[in-house]
């Protein structure tokens, strides 16, 4: 598997995957570009010519917040997120950035579990976050 950088191209690529993974809830390709366009942090897990996955981090002075995680099904169980999420990580570390956070699903207990494997602890619930299933994110924030 390797990890590179998200690039213009990769939307066509990943709007199938946000469909499969989040249904109503999906992403658009305007939301991608748009993150792309404000130059924060993307990345894709690729095998071969198969695009397992891609997340993006936001970045400020003083946080960075995960914008999205998302693998492939059959990616999934693989090492994938795990290996996405430590880019993330390290690309924070890199721009010096002490406080890292995320919204998660609160029925996603296996994204929960990841999170949580990094130190990423519950600090908050955002209710009816996500539309329109109107289901509440867990706020989740690692320092270090």
């Amino acid at each position: 598997m390797m990890i590179e950088r998200f690039r213009w191209w990769h939307i066509a690529e990943v709007l199938p995957m946000e469909a499969d993974l989040f249904g109503d809830e999906k992403w658009t390709g305007a939301m991608f570009w748009n993150e792309l366009a404000q130059h924060n942090f993307y990345v894709v897990a690729t095998e071969g010519d198969e695009l397992l996955g891609y997340a993006g981090l936001a970045a400020t002075p003083d946080e960075a917040w995960v914008q999205n995680i998302a693998v492939r099904r059959t990616g999934q169980r693989r090492g994938t997120g795990r290996a996405l999420l430590e880019s993330l990580l390290a690309e924070a570390g890199r721009l010096g950035i002490k406080q890292t956070l995320l919204e998660v699903a609160v029925d996603n207990a296996p994204a929960q579990h990841l999170y949580a494997r990094y130190d990423f602890e519950p600090v908050g619930v955002r209710r009816g976050y996500y539309q329109p299933s109107n289901t509440d994110a867990l706020v989740m924030m690692r320092n270090g």
